[in-house]
Formats: structure tokens, C-alpha cells, sequence
């Protein structure tokens, strides 16, 4: 009797069902289909999911945004990988385009929770062996899971649209606080060596989660100001960030992020507060009625799908982002 067996590689795309059109554009971008799957949820909200296909032996790719209500998304994914492991699949990749509680990255008062560490612990334990992720709030947070973390970045995608559509010669690229001026240096080198500034904030001691946006640090008198944050929750921040350049004599203001998490009331706050154009990515889904008429959303499908494609083949990530392996 002799034995034989089929060892190639089997790649197998899932998708929770947080933000489905980025799954489907994933899956277009790659040539893959979406492996069919039951999702429910019970009266009392616990969610079921089984898949409809054997997964057995395969490099499992699952891709969960999480918006709000993020807890449900998360718990969701959770039991997508602990049905993958009980399913047999022999590497299973998580890909969070906007990890959640990424903002919970370290203890700033005693008895607090240090929260994105307690995700990567629940990711490991059912069972997940890589995670794939998009613009962390801190870049500790890949410290925080015990195996393959690639970080991908959206600066490439969302710069060359910047360069496409408003040039070089007058822009100066803007952090809305000194946390982020590492950022701020990576985009004034993908902006041809354009000038940096940034804006010094204090929070208002007397009202809670309230911040103020004091003065501009550098020179914006008369540039095209491109203001650069990894996340837009409430839009406060940012639209204070406008207000102060306007003031000191910027020109046009263009906001660009990466996750638009949008909560209520960004949209109106971001559509008055003089900014020319709002750019940001589709890592999190923005519903008609989060969309207003100087808002542009980019794909993040292409990178995502050249990701794991690299990470399929055994392929460089790193050269998706620096052009060199």
C-alpha cells in the first residue's frame, strides 16, 4: 500500500460581517472567493458561526473590522478563529485593519486596564498565529502578541493622493500634537522634504475627554497645511487643529487619516470647520450618513490583499511599504 498527499498550499479568505465590502474587495483584488459561512446571532445575543467549507490544512485569512458596536466584532472574530482551530486549519492570520482599543496601549493612572494588550492575550488564545493590522495608534502594541505582527501603513496611499491632487512646492504636513511628529517626519519624506508643524494642546482640566487646541508650532502662514492623525473618533481634535491653523494664517487645510471612526458628531464637525477636504481609508465602514461633500475615502483593499499575498508566499511585507525586502 502506498500513501499519497496533496501538500500545496491552500489559502481561504473569511470574513465576519462587520464590513463586508471590504471583504469582497479583498477578495476581488486577490482572485480568492469569501468562504461561505452561517453567522448568527441568538435572542439573547450570543452569535453562532459555522462554515460551510473544510478548512482543514489551510492558511486561514480572516478579516474583521471593528466598528462600532465593536465588542459584538470582536467577539465575532474570536469565534471565527476558535472554530478555525477546532476546524483544523494549519495557520490562521487575523487581519484587524483598526485594532480595537488600540488607544488603551498603557497605563496613564493607576487601576486602569492596559486593554489592546488584553486583545492580543484573547487573539492568542483562540487560537490566532499572526495578526495583520493598519496604522496602530503606538507601534508598542505589536510588543503586545507573542508572534508575527505586520504593521502595515496607509501614509503611501493616502501621500500619493495628496501629491496627485495638491503638489508638493507649498505644502507643509501638520501633526495635530507633538505624540505624533515621528508620523509627521515619515509624510514630510513622502511629501519631497516638505515642512513640519504642529499644534501644542492641553487638555481642559475641568472638563472631561476635552481638549484645547492652543497655538501652532512652526511656520504655516499662506501653505497648503496637510493635517495628519491615525484615527477620527468625535472629530474634536482635529477640527480644533483647523481652527488654530486658520488663525495662524494657513491656507487650505487638508485632514488625511486612516481610520474614520466617525462618532457622532464628526461628520458635522468635520464638514464646517473650514477644512478643504477630508481624506481617509475604508479600514472602517462609513455608513451614507457619515459622509459629507468634502470627504474622500480610499481603498485600503489593494494593500490588504497584497499582504496576504506575501504572507501566503512567504514573501516580504516589509517591501510592500520601504520598496526593499
Amino acid at each position: 500500500m502506498s500513501w499519497t498527499t496533496d501538500n500545496q498550499k491552500n489559502l481561504m479568505l473569511f470574513s465576519g460581517r462587520a464590513h463586508p465590502e471590504l471583504a469582497q474587495a479583498v477578495s476581488d483584488e486577490l482572485g480568492v472567493k469569501i468562504t461561505p459561512q452561517t453567522a448568527t446571532d441568538f435572542a439573547n445575543g450570543e452569535i453562532f458561526v459555522r462554515f460551510e467549507e473544510s478548512v482543514r490544512g489551510s492558511d486561514a485569512f480572516v478579516l474583521q473590522s471593528c466598528p462600532n458596536p465593536l465588542n459584538q466584532w470582536v467577539m465575532e472574530a474570536l469565534i471565527m478563529i476558535d472554530a478555525l482551530k477546532r476546524g483544523s486549519a494549519k495557520r490562521i492570520s487575523v487581519i484587524l485593519p483598526f485594532y480595537p482599543y488600540a488607544r488603551q496601549d498603557k497605563k496613564h493612572r493607576g487601576r486602569e486596564p492596559i486593554s489592546a494588550r488584553l486583545i492580543a492575550d484573547l487573539l492568542q488564545t483562540a487560537g490566532a498565529d499572526r495578526i495583520i493590522t493598519v496604522d496602530l495608534h503606538t507601534d508598542q502594541i505589536q510588543g503586545f502578541f507573542d508572534g508575527p505582527v505586520d504593521h502595515m501603513h496607509a501614509l503611501g496611499q493616502l501621500a500619493e493622493y495628496v501629491r496627485k491632487n495638491y503638489g508638493t512646492e507649498n505644502v507643509c504636513v501638520v501633526s495635530p500634537d507633538a505624540g505624533r511628529v515621528k508620523v509627521g517626519e515619515k509624510w514630510a519624506d513622502a511629501l519631497d522634504g516638505a515642512p513640519m508643524a504642529f499644534v501644542h494642546k492641553t487638555r481642559d482640566p475641568d472638563v472631561p475627554n476635552q481638549i484645547k487646541s492652543n497655538r501652532v508650532v512652526g511656520d504655516v502662514a499662506g501653505k497648503t497645511c496637510v493635517l495628519i492623525d491615525d484615527m477620527i473618533d468625535t472629530g474634536g481634535t482635529i477640527a480644533g487643529a483647523v481652527r488654530v491653523l486658520k488663525e495662524a494664517g494657513a491656507g487650505d487645510v487638508i485632514i488625511a487619516t486612516t481610520h474614520g471612526v466617525f462618532s457622532d458628531p464628526a461628520a458635522e464637525r468635520l464638514a464646517t470647520c473650514g477644512a478643504k477636504e477630508v481624506i481617509a481609508t475604508d479600514t472602517l465602514p462609513i455608513p451614507e450618513d457619515k459622509r459629507f461633500e468634502n470627504l474622500t475615502v480610499l481603498s485600503i483593499a489593494p494593500l490588504l490583499a497584497q499582504t496576504i499575498q506575501e504572507v501566503f508566499e512567504n514573501g516580504s511585507v516589509t517591501s510592500l511599504f520601504n520598496g526593499s525586502a
